[in-house]
């Protein structure tokens, strides 16, 4: 057949063996989600994830600002202050107020401490609507309820966004390296629309001023009033309220809200034996632990470094006596303090308790069922953590959060008792033994516990056994990173991981030959073919000597070391080394293991590189028909052999079937994995190809530049499938006769693969077999001519004298020089 040939892109279309239980995973192929079609809008209601505060004190003048600067859409406004000085309860009070006032308006309470709860908030949000999709792992919640939030169709809506005291994380700072993540900054998501208001709450006030576009639109939030703060006092202690004590105690406490509010606590806890008085003594008489507490400069670290630290203060009497009362609620707030201060999940905690691991190593506990007295003592912990307000639960179901003073004073009491680096290893224990494989199954389970590993993974342990521990989170932290097209993110965590598995275990320890196939797994995802396969042949070659040349990790390793080499255009080799991988997982796995298929499937793939298609669709057939057995009919790995299927139809020109395949493909994947998954994309341009072979330019074209926007964003714009749809795109608008648009898309695919993949790697030849025909339709004969003798040389070189690629573009070459001798 004359005329250009196209490729879908290297991505998406193999099947990585599954991983190995035992060697801590290879990586497989990675998936995403879309949402189906439009749904209801439902009654309008309250996100407030807090009950109403009954011994709320109402502050008029601040009650008055926000009901002048807050009522009408759209306005932004803000409240500003210290940690503790009562800006969320106010924001709280209002939210009800405005669900009372108002009952057709949505109100929406968005945590905004770090970019993760922003977007676990947004995730909720999208829950709670029923937006379409919200259900999917990898459905773009901030886009979704960005949407919704735009179209005033949907009614009136009040967002509180709590606790915003960080402007990096609604913009990015200049110069930082944005390319393993989202591209628009969070605030890009703060809609600005005349059915919306939102109110901010933030110790910045410059984060507040430019959230809310102008401090015009910032109230700072001072210290309540004599008459308030006793008012506040009076409420939490009832009858044991002392007129003449209480005026010391609460210029002691600078009338901060928070810091009343947990010496009340405290209070009401030892009746009769505490008092008002009592504590205020007692406060006094702290100065020991009061200076060494603030001499290690442990106030909020966004303010004056003079400004008091009563909050502080207020909680060393609170934790000292919470330790004397009960040793192991102190430990319990001392493990939270580890964790991200919001969304603190109970299992996590009651996976402490349980599998306790003491601060020394040794094993403490065991498993309890829910009448044993272990899970009592656990409750009653956690209660006595509440009663003092140093923990909340939230209304998420089975989770926590701390004030983040509070934290941030646990930690600094912590550093100063030399606990720190106890606590730290015991979170890691707990982290490394928590946070699952990255496999679909987990990816719920991930995105929970990812708010909180972040500290956790940036400070490398000093002793060997926790070196392993972290090595391994760092292996599943960058598996589910790769699993979700975080390609860069994922590098570097593996980097890291076989770093440490290297120095603790060795170089060819089995779990340090699993992070170099892991390593390489993902480096091949970003089109680093040369290192991925160095890696993947050290890799086979340790596990060779150390596991034998049939355990199941090392056939996995010869099947990721084929599917490199199949990146590369080395195609003969690769055949080999997939076959020998297919035989040795039939003879160990048996034929339907999920090993198995893959092997078949990459052979496959193999296969039809080479142009031989009728084994290749039979081997395709055979990995779909054992997939949908044994995994399923929209397992990830199920839907990418139907995608294979739909690719070796389409180059034998079964094209009807071939749309078929691949709308099923897409869909599926739109619906389990979500639109800007790279497998998800890779299906989008497999259709637009199809399309195009049966002349549906249009939609053609629609799919190509959907497919190449999402590459860009997700992949990058030299990743090779980003390259691939550049030359898509180029092919279909050369179709349509679009030429100058054509040339300048060829240009740029042919440029980027060269300099990726290099000049002889056969999809650099496909955009110069391409860019010949489009110098051939803008009447550059000589040029096109020259350009298509250079192909079939290297095309000949290459892929043989027999590829269908070589003897398309061999053909063509003879039809120009032919007509160009008879003119």
């Amino acid at each position: 057949m004359n005329g250009p040939t196209f490729h879908a892109g290297l991505a998406g279309q193999n099947v990585i063996a599954a991983p190995h239980a035992a060697d801590g995973g290879i990586i497989n192929l990675h998936f995403n989600n879309q949402p189906p079609g439009p749904s209801a809008t439902p009654r309008p209601f309250s996100t407030v994830p807090f009950r109403r505060d009954p011994d709320f004190v109402e502050r008029p003048d601040i009650t008055a600002w926000l009901r002048k600067h807050c009522s009408q859409p759209p306005s932004r406004v803000a409240l500003v202050g210290l940690g503790g000085i009562g800006k969320s309860q106010l924001a709280i009070q209002y939210a009800y107020e405005e669900r009372r006032s108002s009952p057709s308006t949505f109100v929406f309470w968005v945590h905004a401490s770090t970019k993760d709860r922003f977007r676990e908030a947004y995730r909720e949000i999208a829950h709670r609507l029923q937006l379409p999709g919200h259900n999917d792992p990898k459905t773009d919640a901030l886009l979704l309820v960005f949407n919704w939030l735009c179209d005033e169709n949907n009614g009136p809506w009040l967002m509180v966004l709590d606790n915003a005291d960080d402007i990096d994380v609604f913009y990015p700072k200049r110069g930082t390296d944005q390319s393993t993540g989202a591209q628009k900054p969070l605030a890009s998501f703060l809609p600005q629309t005349d059915n919306g208001r939102i109110l901010v709450t933030s110790r910045s006030r410059d984060a507040a001023a430019r959230l809310t576009g102008s401090t015009q639109n910032v109230l700072a939030i001072q210290v309540m009033n004599d008459s308030q703060a006793q008012q506040l006092l009076r409420k939490k202690l009832g009858d044991k309220y002392e007129e003449g004590a209480a005026a010391d105690l609460l210029r002691a406490l600078e009338c901060l809200p928070l810091a009343i509010t947990q010496a009340g606590a405290y209070i009401l806890q030892r009746w009769p034996e505490e008092s008002l008085s009592t504590y205020l003594a007692k406060f006094r008489r702290g100065e020991k632990n009061k200076a060494s507490l603030l001499g290690r400069d442990l106030g909020d670290l966004r303010r004056d470094p003079n400004a008091s630290n009563s909050v502080a203060q207020t909680w060393q009497i609170t934790f000292d006596q919470i330790r004397q009362e009960k040793q192991s609620a102190a430990d319990l707030l001392m493990f939270m303090s580890q964790f991200n201060p919001q969304g603190i999940p109970r299992w996590v905690l009651e996976s402490d308790r349980r599998h306790w691991i003491g601060i020394d190593g040794s094993w403490a506990g065991n498993s309890w069922d829910d009448g044993d007295d272990r899970s009592d003592d656990f409750k009653d912990d956690l209660h006595i953590l509440r009663q003092y307000s140093l923990v909340a639960v939230t209304m998420q179901e089975g989770e926590y959060e701390m004030h983040a003073l509070v934290q941030f004073c646990t930690r600094a009491w912590l550093l100063l008792s030399d606990d720190e680096r106890k606590w730290k290893r015991r979170f890691l224990q707990v982290m490394a033994r928590e946070y699952p494989a990255g496999t679909y199954e987990n990816w719920t389970k991930c995105q929970q516990l990812d708010p909180h590993i972040e500290h956790v993974v940036k400070e490398k342990p000093v002793n060997k056994e926790d070196t392993n521990k972290w090595a391994q989170l760092l292996t599943n932290i960058g598996w589910y990173r790769a699993a979700a097209g975080m390609y860069g993110v994922a590098e570097q965590m593996h980097r890291r991981a076989l770093d440490g598995k290297e120095k603790v275990l060795g170089p060819e320890h089995p779990s340090t030959l699993a992070s170099v196939s892991n390593l390489a797994s993902v480096l091949q995802d970003q089109g680093k073919y040369e290192e991925a396969e160095q890696m993947n042949r050290r890799a086979l070659n340790g596990k060779e000597k150390v596991l034998g040349p049939e355990h199941p990790s090392t056939l996995a390793s010869v099947s990721n070391l084929a599917l490199v080499l199949r990146g590369q255009g080395k195609y003969e080799e690769a055949e080999q080394i997939n076959r020998r991988a297919l035989g040795g997982s039939e003879k160990v796995l048996g034929l339907e293991h999920p090993e198995t298929l893959a092997s078949v499937n990459n052979l496959a793939l193999v296969l039809q590189d080479q142009g031989k298609y009728e084994e290749a669709e039979q081997m395709n057939r055979r990995a779909l028909g054992g997939y949908e057995k044994v995994l399923g009919l929209e397992h990830p790995s199920t839907l990418t052999s139907v995608n294979n299927l739909a690719s070796v139809l389409q180059d034998q020109g079964k094209y009807e079937e071939a749309e078929q395949i691949n709308r099923r493909a897409l869909n599926s994947k739109e619906k389990v994995l979500g639109p800007e998954h790279p497998s998800t994309l890779a299906s989008v341009s497999n259709l637009a190809l199809v399309l195009r072979g049966q002349g549906k330019y249009e939609e053609a074209e629609q799919m190509n530049r959907r497919a190449l926007g999402s590459r860009e964003k997700v992949l990058g714009p030299e990743h090779p499938s980003t390259l691939a749809s550049v030359s898509n795109l180029a092919s279909v608008l050369r179709g349509q006769g679009k030429y100058e648009e054509a040339e300048q898309m060829n240009r740029r695919a042919l440029d980027g693969k060269e300099k990726v993949l290099g000049l002889e790697h056969p999809d650099t030849l496909t955009s110069m077999n391409n860019f010949a025909f489009v110098w051939k339709d803008q009447g550059r004969d000589g040029d096109a001519e020259s350009l298509m003798e250079e192909c079939v040389r290297l095309r000949q070189r290459v892929l043989g004298p027999h590829h269908p690629h070589t003897v398309s573009s061999r053909s063509t070459l003879a039809g120009w020089t032919e007509a160009t001798e008879r003119f």
